[in-house]
């Protein structure tokens, strides 16, 4: 059956590419002036890359709070946003942007699904992000049977033999959390060098001494099936040699590679494959659509989430003239305005 949907387009005020930590609070700052967002983006879920490469990593630089992981990040940031209700479509890619003669866009997502919004907030990060895959031939048959590039649920490898290819903080960190979860496992890396956190790289050979695990230097260089079930790889080491090794499933963390994908064709300027910006509005060449986070650029750049924050706060006030032409909007603070506290949920407090 054709994924692809066949519909009317979604009217919409706002639509955010991309759910990462910049586009949620894009979300949270359009929302204070009663502009309700629908978000698109390419991965299953959001968080973008803090849940992607370092869901457990701690992050030092939001202000005010002393340690925060990617993952507590992104749920605190859900948290704040709930009062207005953005709608989320995961999993899919924007695939076109074109300019109506009434000053909206028309979007199209990579199932067919359209949208016509009065402006386009691109929060995509460093782009579009695909897992970098293993080369082998014919070994992509076993994809999400028994090939996985992400881990959706570790209870899924329960009492199973598994073998984890890679050298970064993703391989390391699953290769540990799995330990205690699965029969077997086998960490395999092309090299002797880890690109991981010194802590846990420590702890992997702790646990190889102690026999809970092992650490193989090699690369998959084919593999055995029986019934159309994986069954072996083939590793050939740096010796040369080729062995084969039994498994169950194969876990690849071998990164993600970013793609700017169809952004680049959407006639927006780029520089370096980020997209220019002013630094008043944080908008891009083409009235209405504005870019934010580290997938813009402009004199001065730094790719912090902090950065990305204020950039959206910035952003959604000059959205607004698209939204309410009409309508005069007023900056206005949220420990005193009670339109604010209205709009987000909460009792305006009374003082004595």
């Amino acid at each position: 059956m054709d994924a692809r949907i066949d519909t009317m387009p979604i009217e919409a005020d706002a639509v955010i590419v991309g759910a990462g930590p910049v586009g949620l609070f894009q979300v949270f700052e359009l929302g204070l002036l009663e502009i309700k967002a629908h978000v698109i983006d390419s991965l299953p879920a959001v968080g973008g890359q803090c849940v992607e490469l370092y869901p457990d990593k701690p992050i030092y630089d939001i202000p005010a709070v002393p340690s925060y992981t990617g993952l507590e990040l992104t749920e605190n940031l859900m948290k704040q946003i709930e009062p207005f209700g953005p709608t989320f479509h995961l999993g899919e890619e924007v695939v076109k942007v074109e300019r109506r003669e009434d000053g909206r866009f028309d979007l199209e997502t990579s199932i067919g699904k359209k949208f016509t919004t009065k402006t386009v907030f691109i929060a995509a990060g460093v782009g579009a992000f695909q897992p970098r895959t293993l080369k082998v031939d014919g070994i992509e048959q076993f994809e999400n049977s028994q090939l996985f590039y992400r881990v959706k649920d570790p209870e899924l490898f329960r009492g199973k033999n598994l073998v984890v290819c890679g050298g970064g903080d993703s391989a390391l960190d699953w290769a540990l959390k799995l330990v205690d979860i699965a029969e077997s496992v086998i960490l395999l890396h092309r090299r002797e060098e880890y690109r991981a956190a010194p802590a846990s790289v420590s702890k992997m050979k702790d646990l190889c001494e102690e026999y809970c695990m092992q650490a193989l230097t090699g690369q998959v260089t084919g593999y055995e099936s029986q019934d159309g079930k994986l069954t072996e790889i083939k590793v050939t080491g740096l010796d040369g040699v080729t062995r084969r090794l039994p498994l169950d499933c194969l876990l690849v963390f071998f990164g993600l590679s970013p793609k700017l994908g169809p952004i680049a064709e959407w006639g927006l300027e780029i520089d370096r494959r980020q997209i220019v910006v002013d630094t008043e509005k944080f908008q891009t060449n083409i009235p209405g659509i504005f870019a934010v986070g580290d997938i813009n650029i402009y004199p001065g750049k730094k790719k912090l989430i902090l950065s990305g924050f204020h950039e959206a706060a910035l952003a959604a006030f000059a959205a607004a003239p698209y939204v309410f032409p009409e309508k005069k909007v007023h900056l206005q603070y949220t420990t005193t305005s009670p339109k604010l506290h209205k709009v987000l949920g909460v009792e305006t407090p009374t003082f004595d």
